[in-house]
């Protein structure tokens, strides 16, 4: 009796979570068989994820892109923008962390409590003087003050997840390495850095998906066509001809979201590894 109650509890429990993921992913589903649809059965059979017939030709016509300007061309700017700002944080993030969890120095609580405070402050506060500054020094319309905040110490958020993994390594390894001679450049760079790798792997998964997703950083500074990342292109896709074009905008949508999905399943254990060794579980 009791084998069969947990049998049949295990059932449930499984049935009941598949339908939650069914649930979660079918708009990604929706949102790729879409973009092999026809135009006009996008929406008037819309529940049904198997097309009448196959539109490559949406993925193509997506992929021109429009204003003379290939979608070939935002994706290299994404992935220049991406690649950049995530080896950024991860340099410069690590090494603030390390300097917050091992090093003593004048003013550090009050510089991590200004670390903590940022954490909770919204993006919207700082981005007008931020525009500002950027305005003065002639950045606007250039990539800079994309990648300017990954190399100068990366997100708080990130810095902190770094300090709280660093302070689980033992104190001992650092001593020992003092005692054969290391500096305490080297403590990091041969010490700390080596075991940081999971929590290295999250914090560049996380500065993956929120740099590539970014719109608002592209909206505000890039004007110039040529710059657009992305997120601007695709939104560029319901303003052409005075009409939104469903088909092309799914295909490319559906392409976009590529990268994420395939880094993400490549990192998926060092990012569940990261998270729960950092005490975020």
């Amino acid at each position: 009796m009791q084998t069969k109650k947990g049998l049949l509890s295990n059932s449930i429990f499984y049935v009941f979570v598949s339908g939650i993921g069914i649930a979660m992913i079918y708009p990604i589903l929706w949102m790729m068989a879409s973009s092999l649809k026809p135009a006009t059965e996008i929406f008037n059979n819309a529940i049904s994820l198997i097309p009448s017939q196959l539109m490559w030709e949406n993925y193509s016509a997506g992929w021109a892109g429009f204003g003379g300007i290939g979608f070939a061309t935002y994706f290299r700017n994404s992935v220049i923008v991406t690649s950049i700002v995530v080896v950024g944080t991860l340099l410069t993030g690590s090494i603030v962390a390390y300097g917050f969890a091992r090093l003593e120095f004048k003013f550090k609580n009050a510089l991590f409590a200004c670390l903590m405070a940022t954490i909770m402050l919204p993006v919207q506060i700082t981005l007008i003087p931020q525009y500002i500054i950027f305005n003065e020094v002639g950045w606007v319309n250039t990539f800079y003050p994309l990648l300017l905040p990954g190399l100068m110490g990366g997100q708080p958020f990130f810095i902190f997840l770094l300090i709280q993994f660093i302070r689980g390594i033992p104190r001992e390894l650092d001593e020992a390495a003092i005692v054969d001679g290391c500096s305490k450049m080297g403590i990091y760079w041969r010490i700390i850095l080596p075991l940081l790798r999971p929590a290295l792997v999250t914090v560049a998964l996380f500065s993956f998906m929120w740099t590539w997703d970014d719109f608002l950083a592209p909206l505000i500074y890039l004007n110039n066509s040529t710059l657009h990342t992305v997120t601007i292109a695709l939104r560029n896709f319901m303003d052409t001809q005075g009409s939104t074009s469903w088909g092309p905008l799914l295909a490319m949508s559906s392409l976009s979201l590529l990268p994420q999905l395939l880094i993400f399943a490549f990192f998926q254990k060092h990012l569940v590894q990261g998270i729960a060794t950092t005490g975020l579980k």
